[in-house]
């Protein structure tokens, strides 16, 4: 049976970020993550982890200014010490939540920049990341992010983010394989799972069209989830989806599937 962590980013949006934690856990979730923690003092959030018997599997380093339309910045050559201080800032979060994952976001290739230099850039902030890291026991991912969604991400295919980890070479890097983006980009769900399980650190979930819970769009779930242990899956799952019903409640109303899912294995 897969584990399931809420992505507080996304679900529970209806109440303040602090008070999602609670909510979570009241909603059945004994795991949470979140895209980024940073606007919070590390020690208020740790309490509400504690406060709510929860564990945080998740967060992304920090990933330049989002409000300013940043999606990431490892790929970009003009940024690179603001990357290596985020990592920093990363890592603090991290110890202070017993995080066992940090993802990291390439970002869009920067105006003028060509894709080999964007490449190499990243893989040197991966190998970077990863080795400050690896000191404190932390596994470092990459994701690859649909085009649709943030037209120009450097990182968009799983096959792309394979030989890149291949060229850092480092052993503590591992693919965020999530399923919204890699079924808009590729296809292939179960294949690819069963192909990458070695190498995938973390699996996230969404329906397409719309990034909202399994069984509102055309990814058969059932069938994939039921599959993740036999082909030797021990992580989490993370639910980075925005629920169908955006009004108060509306994570609440949509959990429907997960009840229905762990009844039924």
């Amino acid at each position: 049976m897969p584990r399931f962590a809420a992505n507080l980013s996304l679900l529970f949006t209806d109440r303040p970020f602090l008070d999602r934690f609670e909510a979570a856990a009241r909603a059945g979730f004994d795991a949470v993550e979140c895209q980024f923690p940073y606007e919070w003092p590390a020690e208020v959030v740790a309490e509400r982890l504690h406060a709510h018997g929860l564990s945080m599997v998740l967060h992304n380093l920090p990933a330049g200014d989002w409000s300013a339309g940043d999606r990431g910045i490892a790929c970009h050559p003009d940024r690179v010490n603001e990357f290596q201080q985020g990592v920093g800032q990363a890592l603090h979060y991290a110890r202070a939540l017993g995080v066992p994952r940090l993802n990291c976001l390439a970002g869009t290739v920067p105006p003028g920049v060509s894709l080999e230099r964007a490449r190499a850039t990243f893989v040197a902030n991966l190998r970077f990341a990863a080795k400050a890291l690896a000191a404190h026991g932390i596994t470092l991912l990459t994701e690859p992010i649909n085009t649709f969604d943030i037209p120009g991400f450097f990182l968009h295919r799983t096959d792309q983010a394979l030989e890149i980890l291949d060229e850092v070479g480092e052993p503590n890097v591992r693919l965020q394989y999530d399923i919204y983006h890699a079924q808009r980009m590729e296809g292939e769900l179960a294949a690819t799972l069963q192909r990458c399980l070695p190498r995938i650190g973390h699996i996230q979930l969404a329906d397409n069209p719309g990034r909202h819970e399994p069984g509102s769009g055309e990814i058969r779930f059932d069938f994939l989830l039921s599959r993740l242990d036999g082909w030797g899956y021990g992580g989490h799952v993370g639910c980075e989806y925005r629920p169908a019903n955006g009004g108060p409640g509306g994570t609440e109303a949509g959990l429907g599937w997960m009840a229905a899912f762990k009844q039924l294995n």
